[in-house]
C-alpha cells in the first residue's frame, strides 16, 4: 500500500514541532496542550482519575516518586510511559510493566462499504465503556471521551467499533481506544476509524501518533500497512501505593 499522502505534510510541519515531547508524552501533554487538566505539582503530575490513570514524574528521583505517591489514594493506579524501564521504588507495588512501540503518522484512508462513522458523545459513554471492557484496548473511564473527539460505528443500533483521541503533547495528538467487537471484525472498521481520526487531527494542524504494546505484532503490522512508522520504544509501568 502506498504511504499516506499526509506523511509529507507531517515532515513539513516537523520543523515547527518538538518531536522530543513524545519521549515523555504524558509529562509533555500535562505541561503543554492539556496543562489545564494536570493535577499535582513540579515533582509529579497526573490526569483526573476519572479520565485516565496516566501520570508522570520529571525524573526517577525518590522525591519525585514520593510526590507521585502523594497523588494516589486507596487502589488508584498511576500508569507511566517512559523512555527507560522503571525500577519500582520502595512504597509502590507493580501492577503492569512492558514495552510498547510509539508509532507516528496519519493512517491511509480505508474503504468502509455501507457502514457510517459517527461522532460519539456523553450519551454514548455506557456503550463505549462496555465495548472497551470487552475488547481491552487500554484504560477507558467515565470521562475519557472528554480528552478528544471519539468516532464510532454502530450496527443494529449497538456500538461495535470506535477510536478517538487522548494525550496531546504540544502539536501531537495520540490516537487511542481502537477497538472492534469480536462479532464485527474483518470488515475494515478499525482501519477506517483510525484513518478518520487521523484526518481530523491533521485538519487542526496537529500530528497523529499512537502506542501499541510491542507484543501486539498484528496491530503493529496493520498500522504499518496504513503508512504509520515506529518512532521509538517506550516502557509502560503501572504502579499502586504499597499498603
Amino acid at each position: 500500500m502506498r504511504p499516506s499522502s499526509s506523511a509529507s505534510t507531517r515532515n513539513r510541519r516537523m520543523s515547527d514541532s518538538d518531536e522530543t515531547l513524545l519521549d515523555r508524552p504524558i509529562w509533555s501533554a500535562l505541561t503543554t496542550s492539556q496543562r489545564h487538566l494536570a493535577e499535582g505539582g513540579p515533582r509529579a503530575l497526573r490526569y483526573p482519575v476519572d479520565m485516565t490513570p496516566f501520570a508522570d514524574v520529571p525524573d526517577m528521583s525518590a522525591a519525585s516518586f514520593a510526590a507521585l505517591g502523594d497523588l494516589l489514594s486507596g487502589t488508584q493506579v498511576a500508569a507511566l510511559f517512559t523512555p527507560e524501564a522503571v525500577d519500582v521504588p520502595a512504597g509502590f507495588k507493580l501492577v503492569l510493566a512492558g514495552p510498547c512501540e510509539q508509532m507516528i503518522g496519519s493512517p491511509a484512508d480505508s474503504p468502509l462499504g455501507d457502514a457510517e462513522i459517527v461522532e460519539l458523545g456523553a450519551a454514548d459513554v455506557p456503550a463505549m465503556m462496555a465495548l472497551t471492557d470487552l475488547t481491552k484496548p487500554g484504560p477507558f473511564a467515565a470521562r475519557t471521551h472528554e480528552l478528544g473527539t471519539f468516532l464510532g460505528i454502530r450496527a443494529g443500533g449497538a456500538l461495535v467499533a470506535m477510536a478517538g483521541e487522548r494525550m496531546k503533547p504540544g502539536k501531537f495528538t495520540e490516537m487511542t481506544a481502537v477497538c472492534v467487537h469480536p462479532d464485527h471484525r474483518g470488515r475494515g472498521y478499525a482501519q477506517a476509524l483510525l484513518a478518520a481520526v487521523g484526518r481530523q487531527i491533521e485538519a487542526r494542524g496537529e500530528i497523529p501518533f499512537l502506542h501499541v504494546f510491542s507484543s501486539n505484532a498484528s496491530a503493529i503490522a496493520l498500522y504499518q500497512r496504513q503508512g504509520m512508522t515506529i518512532r521509538r520504544r517506550l516502557y509502560v509501568t503501572a504502579l499502586m501505593k504499597q499498603e
